[in-house]
């Protein structure tokens, strides 16, 4: 009996001794599939294993443990991993957990479920709206399923069975981007009118603006009960001026058939909105802007190849939110231009926190902010590889960037939902 127990402990130590570890590192130098690797943590999390965020080590690696198949995945998937021993990786988070080092162990738990808020003409073939997303490029690119949604699945409640919400390329003011000077003759524009007053109507709204309204409204709910919200371009302040405007009518004839609000400006509530304070609206219905929230290209006196913005530094152990969100292999990140490019700093409220800045001409790109149980991102811009990106264009290649830091923090939202358990209200 006494042999059997030796030889039992014997097979338990070393079985110990040669369970391993694989690490994805995400610096630059040793990773050539950045974009990738965050798909095969996602994969991971969906087979039902851990997997752990190395806060600023080694750009923010992943790790998890080592089996033959999940190897295999990085191998088929092109991602640059290491192996490395049980007592390699406890000595790793003994280095880590340093007060004095600036770095972190995040558990991931569960895969988030994804939601991309986009109309689903866009998903049918049709593609009658004439410009791409750079969050459904990069999932599709990594590898991360997600489901399309859009005004009726909102409508209909269906928010609450996803993690995490993208908003697409959108104008919830009712507006239709303020195309209308440049574009209102072409076939795609009236097509996209047509369908989104068809919608409105089948929806009981007598107007478009009515029905954005209500989206925007839903999504707020969303967010205070524990979602995640992350948003782009024109959906970032467009969502907010939408919000502040819920009591007044900002949309000129041209685009709903009756005149704008006279007094439009004066009645915005401020208080509404995630992000934004004080912004003038730009009541010219030909004019290719919003509000004054958008630093517009007459405000960015920058050449293109000097536009790029600053990451901030976030205590990794105190600040582990921020501290995800800006997980890179650089501080410093492309410009990219947008129908919204940045924020203006001054149009931001007090209790938004910054993540990322070009200070020299007033503006913030990467913006964080929590509502009730939940939270919201902006990022400015429409394509980080992209720095012009118009109508019509076509889609970039993303593999011909998989070091992509500006794709990056958009993946860094895509995981954080796995990073703590929800809690909704009630």
């Amino acid at each position: 009996m006494k042999k059997i127990f030796v030889l039992f402990a014997f097979v338990c130590l070393s079985l110990s001794m040669s369970a391993s570890y694989l690490i994805l590192p995400m610096d630059d130098e040793q990773q050539g599939e950045h974009l990738k690797a965050y798909g095969i943590t996602y994969w991971v999390l969906e087979q039902g294993v851990e997997a752990y965020w190395l806060l600023n080590y080694e750009g923010g690696s992943f790790a998890f443990q080592h089996t033959p198949t999940l190897e295999a995945e990085c191998k088929i998937r092109g991602v640059d991993y290491r192996v490395i021993p049980n007592a390699k990786f406890a000595a790793i988070r003994n280095e880590i957990a340093d007060p004095e080092v600036n770095q972190e162990v995040i558990k991931l738990e569960k895969a988030p479920k994804i939601a991309v808020y986009t109309p689903d003409f866009n998903q049918r073939g049709e593609k009658i709206q004439p410009w791409d997303d750079a969050v459904t490029m990069v999932l599709t690119y990594a590898e991360i399923p997600y489901d399309v949604i859009y005004d009726r699945e909102v409508l209909e409640d269906k928010l609450a069975q996803y993690d995490w919400l993208h908003l697409h390329h959108e104008d919830f003011t009712g507006q239709y981007g303020k195309f209308y000077r440049s574009y209102h003759t072409q076939a795609w524009y009236q097509e996209n009118q047509r369908k989104m007053e068809e919608l409105a109507t089948s929806l009981g709204f007598s107007k478009v603006s009515q029905l954005k309204l209500a989206v925007v409204q839903k999504i707020q709910e969303y967010v205070e009960g524990g979602g995640f919200m992350f948003a782009m371009c024109s959906a970032t302040d467009s969502y907010d001026i939408a919000l502040a405007a819920a009591k007044t009518d900002i949309c000129d004839v041209i685009y709903d058939g009756d005149s704008m609000d006279p007094d439009c400006q004066e009645k915005l509530d401020y208080s509404q909105t995630f992000a934004f304070k004080d912004f003038k609206l730009k009541k010219n219905p030909l004019e290719y802007e919003y509000s004054t929230i958008d630093m517009a290209p007459n405000k960015r006196k920058i050449a293109p190849e000097s536009d790029y913005f600053t990451l901030f530094d976030f205590s990794a152990k105190w600040d582990p939110i921020p501290t995800m969100l800006t997980q890179n292999h650089t501080r410093t990140v492309k410009g990219f231009m947008g129908q919204t490019t940045a924020y203006d700093k001054a149009q931001i409220k007090s209790d938004v926190l910054v993540m990322g800045d070009n200070n020299a001409l007033g503006e913030a790109r990467y913006i964080h902010g929590t509502r009730g149980y939940g939270t919201w991102t902006f990022f400015g811009g429409h394509d980080p590889e992209d720095y012009r990106h118009y109508v019509n264009d076509p889609e970039t290649d993303l593999n011909l960037h998989p070091k992509s830091p500006g794709y990056r923090l958009i993946l860094n939202n895509v995981l954080f939902p796995a990073a703590k358990k929800k809690k909704r209200k009630t």
